[in-house]
């Protein structure tokens, strides 16, 4: 099947490339991206030539994505819902990588994002696309909004205690440390290596777009602080939920375990997860602990942002719209050193 990136020349857009080369079912066939429009995607990243040799990036044409099966839209917020809107019905699966279908309700848009969503009637129609809490609506979905990377860490690490009851839904925190590329492939002035380097601070405080999608994914209230940490890759939440009632910690790493027992990229471990040992991979490390003198269930989790937290779960869940086997494509070997 053909595949086609819109958004090429981002990490994301490079990610996906990366990701797909292995794909025995998908070839990357179009790479679409107006601030690279005709420069070779080889000569924009050396080292992934070899996984797109002789594609060049082209400007965006809806007319040459319709020739895809399945179009990856890695851009950031507002731009993918009138390329959405060209495409839908036309393409056998869009996934769009950014947040213009996660959330369901429009007005959040106008709220937490600062522009009216031109495509409301569309919101119902997409998919989330987070495998682990939904893996059954998204069997043959035409339209997947993916989530990114610190929505996906600290659901997967809630969802099941706030399913279950072991935490109250209100004032959840959630602490989370980011990689600089998160922020994108164009620099700024945060994001500088002399502003990032040796430094580690928090940003968006109280006001990250991202927390209602975590609230609308996991049902609860939730405080979202995240922070900028000096790593190229890798997310760290540290998730703190106020017990419903007496536990500890072996019950809480036991309904963990028990709730992802069947899945391929998620691990519980004993051991406080680290972002190094996701490096490069579609895996999730977690581990928990119940503090019983404070009464406080504490969950973290690690990945990697630009693979479990964005391209390698938006492959993840096309191969499943597409009736492909869901790992393939996919590595759960991380790199390491």
């Amino acid at each position: 099947m053909r595949a086609g990136i819109v958004g090429a020349s981002g990490y994301l857009g490079a990610e996906l490339v990366r990701v797909l080369a292995g794909h025995p079912d998908l070839e990357v066939c179009v790479l679409q991206g107006e601030s690279s429009a005709g420069r070779s995607f080889g000569e924009l990243y050396p080292g992934l030539a070899c996984a797109a040799k002789g594609l060049v990036i082209g400007a965006l044409d809806c007319v040459v994505l319709e020739s895809c099966d399945v179009v990856f839209i890695a851009l950031p917020a507002g731009a993918s819902q009138g390329i959405v809107r060209e495409l839908v019905g036309k393409v056998r699966c869009i996934v769009d990588l950014g947040a213009d279908f996660r959330l369901k309700d429009p007005a959040l848009y106008e709220q937490w994002y600062g522009f009216a969503h031109t495509a409301p009637e569309l919101l119902s129609r997409a998919v989330y696309g987070l495998p682990e809490l939904n893996r059954a609506a998204l069997v043959g979905a035409d339209l997947i909004a993916a989530p990114g990377c610190y929505v996906t860490a600290a659901s997967i690490a809630l969802a099941p205690l706030v399913a279950h009851a072991v935490i109250e839904d209100r004032a959840i925190i959630i602490d989370a440390a980011s990689g600089t590329s998160g922020a994108g492939h164009v620099p700024s002035a945060t994001s500088h290596f002399a502003t990032v380097n040796e430094n580690f601070v928090a940003y968006k405080v109280l006001e990250h777009r991202h927390t209602p999608e975590i609230e609308q994914t996991i049902g609860a209230n939730v405080v979202f602080i995240p922070h900028l940490a000096p790593m190229t890759r890798g997310i760290l939440a540290t998730c703190y939920g106020r017990a419903t009632h007496p536990t500890s910690t072996k019950d809480v790493l036991d309904l963990l375990s028990t709730s992802y027992e069947d899945e391929p990229f998620v691990h519980i471990g004993e051991a406080p997860p680290a972002t190094r040992d996701a490096y490069g991979s579609n895996n999730v490390f977690m581990s928990a602990r119940y503090d019983e003198r404070t009464g406080t269930v504490v969950v973290m989790s690690a990945l990697d942002n630009l693979t479990k937290g964005g391209a390698g779960q938006a492959l993840q869940a096309a191969n499943i719209a597409l009736g492909i086997e869901e790992t393939t494509g996919l590595s759960v070997i991380g790199l390491n050193p």
